[in-house]
């Protein structure tokens, strides 16, 4: 429990990260309870209040189709937080094996995973992304995968770099001794000591997830009606900005908001664990872009 009690002490002292983590742990709990918190049906059209401004009927006023926003932006924000964890999910499982892999084995395997990676980099990811779904049918399943793997090579080069450093550990060495075989050394012995930077980049691999999923739906090709995210209801009112405001400046807010507020937990758990991860985290967060 000292461990524990050491990290929470301080983490406690970043005031910036209580309050980021304060703030996610709101959304979970609006995206949790959104079939009861949302005052109206997302989906229900009403003709007769289209473009009705905020008021105390619909706080955040209402779309082109008289539906309310409020209603939407909470159902918008289970989308998006799936999308992002789904995502993210899905890379660090890609990673983290590749990156094991080519951390402990090296010689030719660590040639290939590090030459794939490469390859994967060299293409801009949203661009990658467009290409692969222009060939297949956009869904909430489809991005969360599509996501997912065009967004491991930062976790795989982040994994492969810790299983170098720990591979000449006394304690991996007198494994090997024993006759501990890889996969139980991996596993067993290196992986857990590896996890922490693994985990702050997952907490700020997520707010990536969604800003590319909400660049999506903004263009028209992520997760499509009648689901609404954040990025489908700014595209439905990029069209009408001059004269329904609130439907670009609501959910513009909520992203900026949840891009934040992971990104500052994510420094804070970083700087709690062992300020020596900045550098570490410092190569993801450059891979990722």
């Amino acid at each position: 429990m000292e461990p524990i009690a050491a990290f929470w002490r301080s983490f406690s002292r970043n005031r910036l990260a209580v309050v980021a983590g304060l703030v996610v742990v709101a959304l979970f709990a609006v995206a949790t309870v959104a079939p009861w918190l949302a005052p109206w049906d997302p989906n229900r059209p009403d003709m007769r209040s289209m473009f009705d401004p905020p008021s105390s009927r619909h706080p955040l006023g209402t779309d082109q189709l008289g539906r309310d926003v409020l209603s939407r932006m909470i159902y918008g924000s289970r989308v998006s937080l799936a999308v992002g964890f789904v995502s993210v999910g899905i890379a660090t499982v890609v990673g983290v094996l590749l990156g094991a892999s080519a951390g402990y084995h090296g010689g030719l395997i660590d040639a290939l995973v590090m030459r794939l990676v490469d390859l994967m980099l060299v293409f801009p990811r949203f661009f990658l992304l467009l290409a692969v779904l222009a060939f297949l049918q956009p869904s909430i399943w489809t991005i969360m995968v599509v996501i997912g793997l065009t967004g491991w090579m930062g976790v795989a080069r982040l994994v492969r770099a810790e299983f170098l450093a720990l591979r000449e550990r006394e304690f991996v060495l007198w494994s090997q001794s024993v006759g501990a075989g890889g996969v139980r050394i991996i596993w067993r012995h290196i992986l857990p000591n590896a996890l922490a930077p693994v985990l702050v980049a997952m907490t700020l691999g997520v707010p990536a997830a969604i800003l590319t999923e909400s660049g999506l739906s903004f263009l028209g090709l992520g997760v499509q009606p009648p689901y609404a995210t954040w990025g489908n209801i700014l595209n439905e009112g990029k069209d009408s900005i001059e004269i329904a405001w609130w439907l670009s400046l609501y959910p513009g807010l909520a992203i900026l908001v949840t891009v934040l507020a992971y990104n500052l937990l994510g420094e804070g758990i970083r700087d709690a664990l062992d300020p020596r991860l900045r550098q570490a985290v410092g190569r993801f967060a450059r891979a990722m872009r």
